[in-house]
């Protein structure tokens, strides 16, 4: 392959890529044609774009782009992974269909430019997304403000029952 047609291929990897950064890959050269079929339709639903790609056109692009952490995992067909809502959505999108279909295997991810595994990607996959971290944040903020605001009403409130009881004996 000539350097030219290299060099048109990775800009058009860079360009479908946009600024995603962060990634999965994996391997889906073994599904069927009506599963791989099923797959791209169910992460298309989920806004997840998917690109098989040739490893070393894929590295330069990534490096070309300042993305790390994938060049363990770029070894055999390689098919990146990125979208969603947040990488996390992305990581339980693509467990959920390696759970599904069984000759869909993960290899790996880059996340905020480190490297994680297999196992890695399962374990991010099980923890909260950015909206669920979100609502835990405003919880825990939200919290004793609740608190005070409790506390400052009981003794009013006591208050106010003790002042209508002798009131209501004056008269």
């Amino acid at each position: 392959m000539s350097r030219q047609i290299k060099d048109m291929l990775i800009e058009d990897i860079q360009s479908r890529l946009g600024e995603a950064r962060d990634f999965l890959v994996v391997d889906c050269s073994k599904l069927d044609a009506i599963s791989a079929n099923e797959w791209r339709l169910g992460l298309r639903e989920s806004n997840i774009s998917a690109l098989t790609v040739k490893n070393s056109i894929a590295k330069n692009a990534l490096e070309r782009l300042g993305v790390q952490g994938l060049d363990a995992v770029l070894a055999g067909p390689s098919t990146l992974c990125w979208g969603g809502d947040d990488v996390v959505a992305l990581s339980k999108e693509i467990t959920g269909w390696a759970t599904r279909l069984e000759q869909l295997s993960i290899k790996g991810a880059t996340v905020e430019g480190q490297g994680l595994d297999a196992e890695g990607v399962d374990k991010l996959s099980k923890s909260p997304g950015r909206t669920e971290l979100i609502g835990q944040i405003a919880g825990c903020l939200l919290g004793p403000g609740a608190q005070l605001a409790g506390a400052m009403q009981g003794p009013g409130g006591l208050l106010a029952g003790c002042l209508k009881k002798i009131s209501g004996e004056d008269e």
